[in-house]
């Protein structure tokens, strides 16, 4: 299979080019890996992030149907909202913003900073959902809105959140294995963040397509490793009717990790505030305390565990969610600055 495949499915242009690959000299060096990063965090709209790569399949649909609104779910500081607004304000559409509550007991920075934030600039309309867990909820309440928009002469479009759907978002990191192996081919494993799956579970299918042994290793975001590991073979059971094939992925195609996951979603634990502190102070690059602090953390885990093996050349794929740093001072700040001699 070739992922000419992919050409049938109407995309909308949000990606400039291809983001960076960097060696991480410094880190390579401590940990006895050949360490590289595909630094998604560059991607082109809104602070960049890999749902770019997902709703370029998202907005293509929107656009084919003639939307004039896209209509999303995520949570509070939600990487995905945000960028889909830009991606709206840039593409000439109507945002509106279905916020969940699934970190509780958070504080009024989580709630006003980062992502929220840079939803309101960009003029999105907000909506509120009680649950946190309740995929198949969300999406209703979605349809329900965009239903009364339907009355009101808009047409509007649903980036669905649920399993149920077709997994249109996981074609962008399909091309990503692709653009990967142009860039530089050969890494013996990658790694990246595992939450709704779609990236993981497009990442995984390109590199299969490409006809590529490399294995695939998700770190947990959201849920424990069974549970990530049967939603996984249910995206990609879904991948592979969007794509009309069979076979693709095996079960053992899929890999999955949750040492950092706890204390939870959107909760940061020692794991992920050793990776975070770790990617800054050797490399000067940040991490974000909800995905990609956690993946970093499963690259310092396989390693430690003798999964991933001396000298192994490993990508770490950098999916963005920086603005959430901001909200998460509470969580993250030292005090260092506050304690130092004048």
């Amino acid at each position: 299979m070739t992922l000419e495949v992919l050409d049938r499915f109407p995309r909308a242009a949000l990606m400039t080019g291809p983001t960076p690959l960097e060696r991480l000299d410094r880190l390579s060096e401590k940990l006895g890996i050949d360490l590289w990063i595909k630094r998604d965090d560059l991607s082109t709209l809104s602070f960049g992030g890999n749902k770019n790569r997902q709703l370029e399949y998202y907005f293509g649909a929107a656009q084919a149907a003639g939307a004039d609104t896209v209509l999303i779910t995520g949570a509070v500081q939600s990487n995905y909202a945000r960028i889909a607004a830009a991606a709206a304000a840039r593409l000439g559409l109507k945002a509106i913003l279905q916020l969940e509550d699934r970190v509780p007991g958070m504080g009024e920075t989580y709630a006003t900073s980062g992502n929220v934030l840079l939803g309101e600039i960009l003029d999105a309309e907000f909506m509120r959902y009680p649950e946190g867990e309740d995929e198949a909820g969300a999406d209703r309440a979605l349809r329900a809105r965009a239903e009364d928009l339907r009355r009101a002469g808009r047409v509007p479009f649903v980036i669905p959140l649920g399993l149920a759907n077709p997994p249109l978002g996981a074609l962008g990191y399909m091309r990503a294995a692709e653009e990967i192996q142009r860039q530089a081919p050969d890494f013996d494993a990658m790694v990246v963040a595992s939450g709704s799956g779609l990236t993981h579970a497009g990442l995984l299918a390109g590199v299969k397509a490409l006809g590529l042994p490399t294995p695939v290793f998700g770190s947990c975001v959201r849920r424990p490793a069974a549970d990530q590991t049967a939603r996984l073979t249910e995206v990609c059971a879904r991948l592979e009717t969007l794509l009309e094939i069979e076979g693709l992925i095996q079960p053992e195609d899929i890999r999955v990790w949750d040492k950092a996951l706890t204390p939870g979603y959107g909760r940061i634990g020692e794991p992920a505030r050793t990776a975070l502190t770790t990617m800054a102070r050797h490399e000067g690059l940040f991490l974000d305390p909800v995905y990609t602090a956690k993946s970093f953390a499963a690259v310092l885990g396989l390693v430690e565990e003798g999964t991933v093996a001396p000298g192994t050349r490993v990508l770490f794929v950098h999916t963005g969610g920086l603005p959430a740093i901001f909200a998460y001072q509470e969580e993250l700040a030292t005090g260092a600055a506050v304690k130092a001699e004048p």
